[in-house]
């Protein structure tokens, strides 16, 4: 079995597990700008001790490239835990992330995240470089 027969997608305005891209269509090579992803962008998900995204990572392959690059990994580990019990705890992260990088040449962003019962979903947005 390979990672990409893993890997779901789907409709994000319909589906709250898709990572969520945001980034302008466009940039300028070399300067610095944010990427954002995040996860329930219009359908919320769910961020309990039970059910929740474990991580974001986000990766850019460059046009005409033979490999991609990671540029983040942001985990989220806070969930409610405590010795209370689930859902107790005082400490909840927010499955969201903003990254700032630089590009030099034109490509894809690729997001892929994972929910501790779902399993890993992927997303990708093209971005040109001028």
């Amino acid at each position: 079995m390979k990672l990409g027969e893993l890997l779901k997608s789907e409709d994000w305005k319909k589906e709250k597990h898709v990572p969520v891209i945001e980034a302008p269509d466009s940039v300028k090579g070399g300067e610095t700008f944010e990427i954002k992803v995040s996860v329930g962008k219009e359908v919320s998900h769910p961020n309990t001790t039970e059910h929740h995204i474990r991580f974001v990572q986000i990766f850019y392959k460059p046009e005409g490239g033979k490999s991609a690059y990671q540029l983040a990994n942001c985990e989220f580990t806070a969930h409610g835990e405590s010795t209370e019990g689930a859902n107790e705890g005082p400490a909840y992260t927010h499955h969201a992330a903003t990254v700032s990088v630089q590009l030099k040449q034109p490509g894809t962003l690729i997001a892929m995240s994972l929910c501790n019962i779902h399993g890993l979903w992927e997303s990708f947005r093209e971005i040109k470089v001028g």
